[in-house]
C-alpha cells in the first residue's frame, strides 16, 4: 500500500491568497491596502516572487497581521514528519535584511515550518566593539566561510579566525558574534539555524529590531 504524503504547508503566496479570499479582496483592494503594486502581489501569489523584509513588515502593519504569520505557522500540536518538501533557492528570491552589522539573505521562505533556517551573510563589522552585544537565540547553528575571513566571538570561549572554506558549529543559546577578520573588508557566510522550539524564525526576525 502505498504512503501517503502529508500536505506541504502553504507558502507565502497561498497565505496571501487565502487572506484576500477570507477578506473578499481583489488584487486591486489588496494593493491599495498594502502599498504593494499589483503585479508584485500577482507574482507572490503565483509563487514567482518573495518579499523583502522591508516589504514583508509593511504587509503585515498594514493589513494587521503579525510579522510571523508570514514566515511559519505556529502550532503547538505534534505533527508527523513531513515528506516531499522542496525549495530552490536564490539570493533574488531570498528575503533581504539589512543590519549595521550584516546583510542577511533568507533563503527558501515560500516553505513554512522549516526546522532549518538556511541564510547567506555578508559580514561587514570590524570588531567585537563595533558589532555591540553578543546575540543569543534558541537552537544551534553552523557556519561555513563562503569567502574572506572571519573571527568569531563567543560567551564561553577565546576568539577563534576562520579562513575560506573553515566552519564552526555552535549552541546558538550562547552569546555570539561574527565580525569580519584582519585585513577583510567584508565576508559572506553561509550559515543554517535549527531549534526544537517553534517560532525560530521569529526570534531571529526578533534580533533584527
Amino acid at each position: 500500500m502505498a504512503t501517503r504524503l502529508r500536505a506541504e504547508q502553504p507558502t507565502l503566496g497561498a497565505l496571501l491568497r487565502a487572506l484576500r479570499g477570507r477578506n473578499g479582496w481583489t488584487l486591486k483592494e489588496m494593493s491599495l491596502r498594502s502599498g504593494i503594486p499589483v503585479s508584485t502581489l500577482s507574482k507572490v501569489e503565483n509563487d514567482r516572487l518573495t518579499l523583502t523584509y522591508d516589504k514583508l513588515l509593511q504587509l503585515s502593519q498594514r493589513l494587521n497581521i503579525r510579522m510571523s504569520e508570514l514566515f511559519a505557522e505556529n502550532d503547538a500540536s505534534a505533527e508527523a514528519p513531513v515528506t516531499a518538501r522542496r525549495s530552490i533557492g536564490d539570493l533574488e528570491r531570498a528575503v533581504r535584511v539589512n543590519t549595521a552589522n550584516y546583510d542577511y539573505y533568507y533563503l527558501c521562505t515560500e516553505l513554512r515550518r522549516k526546522r532549518m533556517i538556511p541564510v547567506i551573510t555578508r559580514v561587514r563589522a570590524k570588531s567585537v566593539e563595533e558589532f555591540g552585544d553578543l546575540v543569543h537565540h534558541s537552537g544551534e547553528e553552523f557556519i561555513y566561510i563562503v569567502s574572506g575571513r572571519i573571527v568569531v566571538h563567543t560567551e564561553f570561549y577565546d576568539p577563534v579566525t576562520l579562513e575560506t572554506g573553515e566552519s564552526i558549529y555552535i549552541d546558538s543559546n550562547m552569546g555570539h558574534a561574527y565580525v569580519a577578520g584582519e585585513g577583510c573588508d567584508e565576508a559572506v557566510v553561509l550559515g543554517v539555524c535549527s531549534s526544537a522550539e517553534d517560532g525560530l524564525m521569529n526570534s531571529l526576525l526578533n534580533l533584527h529590531s
